[in-house]
């Protein structure tokens, strides 16, 4: 790999979002709405085109920012078609899931442990599983409710026994009734995206499921060939559960040696992660072992993650809480966001209560913006190490190890 020079003129982008079921041009969107918004209020200028070619969805960038004029081209990583098939469609599966991730975090002690950490993401872990056993109680609540009514009615001029079977199936339908309402309302409430969300983990009790480990093998590729282009840097963007996904993938390609000596910058940028609800569980042995080694490698590494972000494990060295720093440890330099410093009291009252919206902020603009700029990292003319050099880590960074499992993939 080459030497960090510092100026970019050309980049290559790779965006590994989290578990997300929804089609990759909602990035592409969202990249185009809120990358004018924050030019507009940073005084630079980007511009989206179509991206020809290539195996990916993804978008030309053009952008003149900091005096220097950038081309960029974004490429998603998508698993989307991976987490459709992981959702079932079945209610009956969904409070199956529901137990078995359950018994997975609270049975392994990962639970009680992560609590130690930040409370923000094991509430938002725990609420899926409360809000699906409110809709069971009132599902059977008025299931009951309505059953004992008929029952009650039909029992004035029927036989005992066929006034209490019309109750019976009256009442069963009613229930499942109000079970199905609930879920067509799920695109509100979230509990049964959020559940098939973490129990995909849970499932496999931290270990990676094939299909997925097959298309992290072909996102590796996909890297890799980019490496041999003729840009000055390539960055890897992992969003929520895509963070851990994007530790993995960049360490298996330096184990391989497919950085060349005189190729690109290789940078990791990790956002809203959430790497300890997986590295916490007892079969996560291959993702603690990638934690210790990409964090000790020459790849810039920076996490970035905001106390006001609930859905995060905020300012948690996700290497070290995981209990698997080597005494090499470099990376990842751990910062702020500082959601209630770089939006403005206004924005801030707006979004505070919005905790799936805030989880998606660091793709956002921010109208009082720091250090932190989404868009000056993808398409400005700074590495991401150049940009962070010297950028001492958060104060407020959690280091201390915590996790019950260390063990790590030979």
């Amino acid at each position: 790999m080459a030497e960090d020079q510092g100026q970019v003129r050309r980049r290559r982008v790779f965006y590994i979002p989290g578990y997300d079921p929804i089609h990759p041009r909602r990035y592409r969107e969202l990249y185009r709405t809120e990358s004018a918004a924050q030019g507009r209020i940073s005084g630079f200028e980007i511009a989206l085109s179509p991206k020809t070619g290539g195996q990916t969805y993804g978008w030309q960038v053009a952008a003149e920012i900091e005096g220097a004029r950038v081309e960029t081209r974004i490429d998603v990583l998508v698993w989307s078609d991976i987490v459709r098939d992981s959702m079932s469609n079945s209610i009956p599966a969904t409070y199956a899931h529901l137990v078995r991730t359950a018994w997975t975090y609270i049975g392994s002690g990962a639970l009680r442990r992560l609590m130690r950490l930040r409370k923000g993401p094991v509430i938002a872990a725990l609420y899926p599983v409360g809000m699906l056993l409110l809709q069971l109680v009132v599902a059977l609540g008025l299931g009951a409710l309505a059953g004992w009514a008929l029952a009650t009615l039909a029992g004035l001029g029927t036989p005992l026994v066929l006034s209490g079977t019309v109750g019976l199936v009256v009442g069963v339908a009613v229930a499942v009734g109000i079970l199905r309402w609930f879920k067509r309302k799920d695109g509100k409430v979230y509990a049964y995206y959020l559940m098939h969300d973490y129990a995909y983990s849970a499932r496999w009790k931290g270990a990676n499921p094939p299909p997925l480990e097959a298309r992290m093998a072909q996102f590796a590729d996909i890297i890799a060939e980019a490496l041999a282009e003729d840009v000055d840097e390539v960055l890897v963007v992992g969003h929520s559960s895509g963070a851990h996904l994007g530790v993995s993938i960049l360490s298996d390609l330096i184990r391989a040696g497919r950085l060349p000596q005189d190729g690109p910058v290789l940078s990791f940028l990790t956002l809203g992660q959430v790497v300890p609800m997986v590295s916490f569980l007892p079969r996560a042995e291959r993702l603690r072992r990638d934690l210790a080694y990409l964090s000790a490698q020459d790849v810039t590494w920076v996490d970035v993650t905001a106390p006001g972000d609930g859905c995060a494990f905020a300012l948690c060295d996700p290497v070290a809480v995981s209990g698997v720093a080597p005494k090499d440890q470099r990376w990842p330099l751990v910062i702020s966001a500082a959601f209630t410093q770089t939006l403005s009291p206004a924005r801030w009252k707006e979004l505070r209560w919005k905790f799936f919206r805030l989880h998606f902020q660091y793709l956002c603009a921010f109208d009082r913006p720091g250090d932190y700029d989404y868009f000056r990292i993808t398409a400005g003319p700074a590495t991401l190490g150049a940009r962070f050099a010297g950028r001492a880590p958060s104060k407020s960074r959690i280091v201390k190890p915590v996790s019950k499992f260390t063990s790590v993939a030979a």
